[in-house]
């Protein structure tokens, strides 16, 4: 059974550039995921509050397992890149707003 997983990831500082130079990769990897069984349900970039520049990555995930969502985020452009200082992953009980379970 699948289960969803809160994805924070917080950007190193003066990222701003190198995020914006290969944000379409880690769109298009988000959106084409394979050969990784995850499913990104939603997700965009943290503003900072200051400014509103982008400073890091929230995602909700579908996965089997931690595992899958780690190696997930191993080939994510972002990460490759080493933009990011913290990820935090953390399993997540999505029952508000779920379109799954809507009557």
């Amino acid at each position: 059974m699948h289960q969803y997983f809160a994805v924070f990831a917080t950007d190193k500082p003066e990222q701003l550039a190198l995020r914006q130079r290969i944000r379409s990769a880690h769109r298009e990897h988000l959106r084409d995921p394979s050969p990784h069984r995850v499913v990104v349900r939603l997700g965009g970039p943290t503003l900072d509050a200051a400014d509103g520049c982008m400073n890091g990555t929230l995602l909700v995930v579908q996965a089997a397992s931690l595992d899958e969502v780690r190696a997930f985020l191993d080939d994510d452009p972002y990460v490759r890149a080493g933009i990011f200082e913290r990820i935090e992953i953390r399993p997540w009980n999505w029952g508000l707003g779920n379109p799954e379970l809507r009557s």
